[in-house]
């Protein structure tokens, strides 16, 4: 079932369960004239007005009490231009459906996050990313946007075309405009290989500057509770291809990591007591592996245990030792963390509330399974990620407010300056946004 089900009486609820709205009106535009006329018809009326792709933000940022436009029907490639190298897609295009029609195409992104349920639109307004030495967001792999503005008229922007809309609006959080078509760089399509093996935590950390120089795509994730790590390097490859075999990525993928976690996941609401020792199963429970494939099938991966989530980016010299005080404050606090953390990176952008913007960071990114009180632990992760300047994920739970924002941020006056011409009289706004750039 799809996260963007609506529940009884019009009640919409995101993936993780801890957001649910009730819209006045819910529209399903066909076209970018339906939208327009959306919009328009909603200021007629006095609501306000978001877009909601498919759910997977653990933030309100799609939440209202307003008109809620749904965008199954604006999906699909548009164009694909091959000596550009550049496919625009509408805005409600899920991810997986991208990835697989361009792989026919003989085509691929860069680089991707690791999951691909969500739509083009959602992804990069919220500023999903995976890691990468060189290669960033998907948000700014972004060469041109079509945007519908607060009074129904449509705006397209890119590097050229009205810049200094395209500067913001790669990752807008819904505040300027409703997205409804995305032109992204692209690539001829090309093999990577995945190398994962356990490392311990000192190890990882000890080495992080040179495991971060000497592979495309790093990432790491630490059991609380133990001291070890599974690290995962993705690198282009000659080839040949060498995929998982299906038994084998049945086994692990699904068994291991969704199955057997899902059940450890119980276990361990049921009997907090019993997740350190869970931990140190789970954290030997993958081998190491090494696979060849195209890129979606090596980024990305199901997620079929239902989690919360805290991001936040920190400048990336900064990592091991927040890292460090993280793993401290666990150790010392008696909390029980049963989800990896995952650790990532993402080179310095231009794009004006990107949590890379202006700055090379890395993602710390702490989560608890669906259900179980997270918010002690967040609250104790966040004080230490905040000292370090960091930025919370656009769409991942944090406390954060403008006043912060205004701090670690260098062009968060150009923003809001922006969106005080482009939507002055609010029509996008929501309880987050008046939250996080003010209202």
């Amino acid at each position: 079932m799809s996260s963007t089900a609506s529940g009884k009486n019009g009640t919409w609820r995101n993936w993780g369960g801890n957001v649910a709205a009730r819209p006045a009106r819910e529209v399903t535009p066909a076209s970018v004239e339906e939208l327009a006329a959306a919009v328009r018809k909603a200021a007629e009326d006095d609501l306000k007005v978001k877009a909601v792709g498919s759910g997977h933000s653990f933030t309100s940022i799609a939440a209202t009490d307003g008109v809620l436009i749904r965008p199954q029907l604006l999906t699909g490639i548009r164009t694909i231009d091959r000596d550009a190298l550049t496919v625009t897609v509408e805005a409600g295009t899920p991810l997986k459906r991208l990835n697989m029609a361009l792989a026919r195409e003989g085509l691929s992104l860069t680089n991707m996050g690791d999951i691909m349920e969500q739509t083009v639109s959602g992804a990069t307004s919220t500023g999903t990313h995976g890691t990468g030495r060189e290669s960033a967001s998907i948000a700014a792999q972004i060469k041109a946007l079509e945007l519908v503005l607060a009074d129904g008229s449509v705006l397209t922007c890119s590097e050229k075309e009205n810049p200094e809309v395209f500067a913001a609006a790669r990752i807008g959080l819904g505040a300027l405009g409703i997205v409804t078509a995305i032109t992204f760089a692209v690539e001829p399509i090309f093999l990577l290989t995945a190398r994962e093996e356990p490392m311990t935590f000192d190890k990882v950390t000890g080495a992080f500057d040179e495991l971060w120089a000497e592979n495309e795509h790093f990432e790491f994730y630490w059991f609380p509770h133990t001291g070890n790590t599974n690290t995962k390097r993705n690198n282009r490859s000659a080839g040949p291809e060498k995929p998982v075999p299906q038994l084998q990525g049945w086994f692990e993928d699904e068994f291991l990591s969704n199955g057997v976690f899902q059940v450890a996941q119980w276990v361990g609401r049921a009997a907090p007591a019993t997740i350190p020792s869970i931990a140190q199963i789970s954290s030997k429970a993958l081998s190491a592996r090494t696979y060849t494939d195209i890129p979606y099938k090596v980024f990305t991966s199901p997620r079929r245990v239902r989690f919360v989530e805290m991001e936040y980016a920190v400048p990336r010299e900064a990592v091991v030792d927040t890292l460090g005080e993280l793993k401290t404050m666990v150790d010392r606090s008696g909390l029980r963390v049963s989800f990896p953390v995952e650790v990532r990176t993402a080179p310095a952008d231009d794009i004006t509330l990107s949590t890379a913007s202006g700055r090379d960071s890395a993602y710390i990114a702490v989560h608890m399974v669906k259900g179980t009180p997270y918010q002690r632990y967040f609250t104790a992760a966040e004080r230490i990620l905040t000292a370090h300047e960091g930025r919370p994920h656009w769409g991942k739970v944090h406390t954060r407010d403008a006043e912060y924002f205004a701090g670690v941020y260098p062009r968060f006056g150009e923003f809001t300056a922006l969106r005080d011409r482009l939507d002055p009289d609010r029509r996008f706004q929501n309880d987050y946004l008046r939250r996080v750039l003010g209202s």
